[in-house]
């Protein structure tokens, strides 16, 4: 003999499944088995009195405070209508920045492109050392290596002895490269 006083039928229209175990939704109060529970699986339309999100503007990236009951697309819609201080005009980020510097060359890019020899930015069609009339020594010098010789190019300590500067290598006492 069936007991027929246990268990309660899943609400979700599409299931109805007899569930011994069934668990209540706590926004809109109806009972769901335990793959319907969640509320965008049978589409709780209470759901945004107990999904406490905090929406942030699109356009200009503030948190919007939305009360319990209110829509969060209502209440960022209100704001970018009234409060958001977004100016388009002043928001305008450059992209390209990075100016190629082979001479005569104006082109930009988005990412430096660094030789390895010279150190020197260059857009794309310029980036080989062939191509912009490298200057740098015959080698790679190390990221440390070339630091170095910037900090030792712009200070104005003078060098004694037989420091020199030879194609971008600092050599001391005829230490060679």
């Amino acid at each position: 003999m069936e007991l027929p006083g246990l268990g309660q039928p899943c609400s979700a229209s599409f299931c109805r499944r007899l569930d011994f175990l069934p668990l209540k939704c706590d926004a809109c109060e109806e009972v769901f088995c335990k793959d319907h529970i969640a509320y965008d699986q049978h589409k709780c339309t209470s759901a945004y009195k107990k999904d406490v999100q905090v929406p942030v503007c699109p356009l200009c990236n503030t948190p919007i405070p939305v009360r319990r009951g209110e829509m969060p697309d209502v209440v960022v819609g209100a704001h970018m209508d009234r409060d958001c201080k977004y100016n388009p005009a002043q928001h305008k980020e450059r992209i390209f920045t990075n100016k190629c510097l082979k001479s005569g060359c104006k082109r930009k890019e988005m990412m430096k492109l660094v030789c390895d020899q010279c150190h020197g930015n260059f857009c794309i069609k310029h980036r080989h050392p062939l191509d912009h009339d490298c200057k740098g020594g015959g080698r790679p010098i190390s990221k440390a290596g070339y630091a170095a010789i910037m900090r030792a190019s712009k200070s104005n300590v003078k060098f004694t002895g037989s420091s020199t500067v030879s194609n971008g290598l600092l050599q001391h006492n005829g230490c060679r490269q």
